[in-house]
């Protein structure tokens, strides 16, 4: 196993030092390089981890990946036609020459921006993109639009695409990851108009405009209090570095904190996989739910959830339910987003909403700006506010 104590991320020492085995000629074009299984054995990492390296070498040019076979170099007339593509798309738009596959963006009255997101549903998004489309519509602008359903390789090959159909700027929401992908890095190199939404890419030099999340929790957590609730287990995906998620999970333990009430993790389940883009299938949704009434069963001191998000509030009802605790009686939940009911339809979690209608105005207006030059500031964080639903209740004594 190789040393681990560099303070550089492994995928990237990974992939470093694979790809100087390559440019020394140790694996020579056409040569089969070790697979993620045969790196991460090597290298002592998760087999994701390893992935990550093997797709930054494939969206080099170095390796092709051949799915049943494996990884292989790529030859080197395909890898000078890489590096020559690459060095075109990095210019800035303005030193771009005209051709069909730029869509000939400098003879275009009307600029098109890019908006590269995870998904959207009634819970969260729809408002947003409302947002974005009447501003750029106000703008005499164009949003072309291209969701990722939370899978890096999808998000990196839409950047690429958005770049060879000209867009004069790009609006991303980043999907989950220990690691941002390097589209995203290489458009912060260039100096493209750009603006993250949602969250903020640790070490990335990129606006972002995002909800004040720790905040917001803080916001959820003390309503839980109010109500007389002091055993409340925090339902959460893993963090992943996504700081949304952590930034949620930094106001649940302050508003603790804040209220000199311990947080006891030992009720938490910070581990939820269901509700993740490439796991969202009914037999994960079904394991999840029940994973989730054995851990009320095994903690019936828990009178209440903080669910980071909406579709894991479901699951927590669901799991309630299933063991004859009933919501709000017995078990209050609170969560970040809920569909916008009309009178007498559905089921309304109390919730946090984020003010998605603001955010999608200032995503098109921060890009604009930076197109003209001007200078944005690098990160803006909004108020929540707190809806009452039919999810909570005072403490039972």
């Amino acid at each position: 196993m190789k040393d681990t104590a560099s303070s550089i991320p492994m995928y990237e020492r990974i992939f470093n030092e694979t790809r100087e085995l390559i440019d020394t000629g140790v694996y020579r074009s056409g040569d089969k390089i070790p697979s993620e299984k045969e790196l991460a054995d090597e290298y002592g990492v998760s087999r994701i981890t390893s992935k990550k390296a093997l797709d930054l070498l494939a969206a080099e040019g170095v390796i092709v990946r051949m799915p049943g076979r494996g990884s292989f170099v790529a030859s080197a007339e395909n890898r000078e036609a890489r590096e020559q593509r690459e060095h075109r798309t990095m210019l800035p738009t303005a030193l771009r020459t005209e051709s069909a596959e730029s869509g000939s963006a400098q003879n275009r009255k009307e600029k098109m921006i890019g908006l590269v997101l995870t998904d959207f549903s009634a819970s969260y998004g729809t408002r947003l993109l409302y947002s974005m489309e009447e501003f750029t519509r106000k703008n005499d602008c164009f949003l072309v639009l291209r969701r990722t359903f939370g899978d890096q390789g999808s998000e990196e090959a839409a950047i690429q695409k958005m770049r060879s159909l000209g867009v004069d700027g790009m609006i991303v929401f980043p999907a989950q990851g220990e690691y941002f992908n390097a589209e995203i890095l290489k458009l912060v190199i260039a100096e493209f108009p750009l603006v993250l939404i949602d969250r903020k890419l640790k070490g990335v030099a990129a606006s972002s405009i995002s909800t004040d999340n720790t905040e917001a929790a803080v916001l959820a957590v003390n309503h839980l209090f109010d109500l007389g609730h002091r055993q409340i287990a925090l339902i959460s995906p893993p963090p992943r570095d996504t700081t949304a998620i952590e930034e949620r999970i930094d106001g649940f333990v302050r508003a603790h904190a804040d209220r000199g009430i311990a947080a006891d993790r030992g009720l938490w389940m910070n581990n939820i996989t269901a509700t993740l883009p490439d796991a969202f299938y009914s037999d994960n949704i079904e394991a999840e739910i029940a994973r989730i009434a054995e851990h009320l069963k095994k903690h019936p001191e828990i009178t209440a959830f903080f669910a980071i998000e909406y579709y894991i509030a479901l699951l927590a009802k669901a799991a309630a339910e299933r063991i004859g605790r009933r919501v709000p009686e017995d078990l209050s939940i609170i969560c970040f987003d809920s569909p916008t009911l009309n009178v007498g339809e559905g089921y309304l979690f109390t919730h946090i909403r984020q003010r998605e209608e603001e955010m999608g105005r200032l995503a098109i207006e921060t890009v604009l700006g930076i197109m003209a030059g001007e200078q944005p500031a690098a990160e803006v964080r909004l108020p929540a506010e707190l809806v009452p639903g039919a999810s909570t209740t005072q403490v039972r004594v």
